[in-house]
């Protein structure tokens, strides 16, 4: 599978899901079961890619103004609802955070900006195929710390300043 092959499956499940990250998860799900153990491995590798390549402080900081704060889990989550929106709106938040508040076009913290179930998608499709769970992936692990430069995610005035755009439009 490859990246295109990636993107497809996500905004197709999407589209069909319209919008809701957990409807998404299941409808990924039948999708991948289609495929055969080492495509579902793939999707995975790309899934988790992803994932990690999102582990940035201004991402998580952007988490913060959309969803009212962000716990580790809380962030953790909101990367793979990020996943889930598509390339670019995914390509968009990695480069510039900020420019989610241009990127979405509706958001509903109560539905969005989790998508837990995204993230273990692939792994139920695989036992589903295969009767085991999924092997290592071979992928260097998430660092143990965001990229970039770390802040205060509880203070609303860095929060503003450095998402102008998303504060204007999100915060409570």
């Amino acid at each position: 599978m490859d990246e295109t092959e990636f993107w497809e499956l996500i905004d197709s499940a999407r589209e069909t899901a319209e919008g809701d990250p957990e409807d998404q998860a299941d409808l990924l799900v039948e999708k991948l079961t289609q495929l055969d153990p080492d495509a579902v491995l793939d999707f995975a590798r790309h899934f988790e890619a992803r994932y990690n390549r999102a582990y940035l402080w201004d991402l998580w900081g952007a988490a913060a103004v959309l969803l009212d704060g962000a716990s580790d889990d809380v962030f953790d989550y909101f990367r793979c609802w990020l996943i889930g929106q598509g390339r670019e709106v995914f390509e968009g938040a990695v480069h510039e955070p900020d420019t989610l508040a241009d990127l979405l076009e509706d958001f509903d913290e109560d539905v969005d900006g989790d998508g837990e179930d995204l993230g273990y998608a692939a792994d139920e499709a695989y036992e589903q195929l295969t009767g085991v769970e999924t092997p290592d992936l071979g992928l260097p692990p998430q660092p143990s710390e965001p990229l970039g430069t770390p802040f205060d995610l509880e203070n609303e005035a860095v929060l503003a300043e450095r998402f102008p755009r998303l504060w204007a439009r999100f915060s409570s």
